[in-house]
């Protein structure tokens, strides 16, 4: 199989159930940038981190697909049976920001992201998920998505943070308070 097709060269592309739209197309950003994020945490599994860490990471990565899958097909045409992301990978999102928090001091400030290349890597999945957030809340004022797909990607920002606090723990990396009159 060839993986160009030479279709998109007007510059659209194809979503699931054969409707052509343009490659600015809000859909085609929100699933663009859910692709982005899930190479983001590529990145980020690539990094030093425990199993249990790269295991929830790879499950992630696979609601991502499940999630984009659901962004790049026609809501109206399409016939695929799609996989569906449920409730129990929020949960577990969850249960693991539970668990870190348990080990992690209190949040007193805002942190300046970075510290370790682990602990930076988790921010940017952290922001590129808001913006992937954003994008899809966008998207579902006029084409109304699972609510599940936005609820996910809310949740899975807050998780990066509470991973990003862990990591930093985990690296013995320093936790940098914002301080707007540090400045002055």
């Amino acid at each position: 199989m060839k993986i160009y097709t030479k279709k998109g060269d007007d510059g659209t592309t194809g979503l699931l159930g054969g409707t052509r739209l343009p490659k600015h197309h809000l859909r085609i950003e929100c699933y663009g940038t859910v692709d982005e994020l899930n190479s983001f945490i590529g990145a980020l599994r690539d990094q030093d981190l425990n199993s249990n860490q790269k295991q929830l990471l790879i499950h992630i990565q696979e609601d991502l697909f499940t999630i984009g899958s659901h962004l790049a097909a026609d809501p109206i045409k399409n016939k695929m049976e799609l996989p569906e992301v449920g409730s129990s990978s929020i949960e577990e999102l969850e249960n693991e920001m539970d668990k870190m928090d348990a080990q992690l001091p209190p949040m007193k400030f805002f942190v300046l992201p970075g510290g370790h290349p682990a602990v930076s890597s988790a921010h940017v999945c952290r922001t590129v998920c808001r913006r992937a957030e954003r994008l899809c809340v966008a998207l579902n004022d006029s084409q109304p998505l699972n609510p599940i797909i936005l609820t996910y990607l809310n949740r899975l920002s807050d998780y990066f943070f509470v991973l990003s606090r862990q990591l930093t723990q985990d690296f013995g990396a320093e936790e940098i308070p914002w301080n707007p009159k540090s400045r002055n």
